[in-house]
């Protein structure tokens, strides 16, 4: 990973704070979207690792980088391995054919930026 890279990640976290904590003082809607989040992500028959493994292969697909950094991240924090989010990382190009393997290698990237800051 090179330092451009490095940046783009470090600008979407950013922006993740800024966004986060201006809506959430003044979006009744966006706390709502909070507290969805919270219960769809929260331990269940699936686990959230489980769970922000699911939300990392759409965000591939759809080809949402701040969606990747962000699912990857959660992922780790949850308890999944590189393996883990390697295979999900899989099925999202098995799901998304040929424009997914591309949109994967900002997940990967994402990988690497959250395992080189333990």
């Amino acid at each position: 990973m090179d330092k451009k890279d490095i940046k783009k990640i470090n600008k979407i976290k950013e922006d993740q704070i800024f966004g986060h904590n201006k809506l959430n003082l003044q979006s009744k809607v966006y706390q709502k979207f909070m507290d969805l989040e919270f219960e769809a992500f929260k331990d269940g028959e699936l686990k959230k690792y489980q769970k922000e493994l699911i939300a990392l292969g759409i965000s591939i697909v759809i080809n949402c980088e701040s969606c990747m950094e962000w699912h990857v991240g959660e992922a780790l924090k949850a308890g999944a391995s590189e393996k883990q989010i390697i295979e999900a990382i899989e099925v999202a190009i098995e799901m998304g054919g040929g424009p997914a393997t591309v949109f994967s290698r900002f997940a990967l990237k994402a990988l690497e930026f959250h395992e080189n800051k333990k």
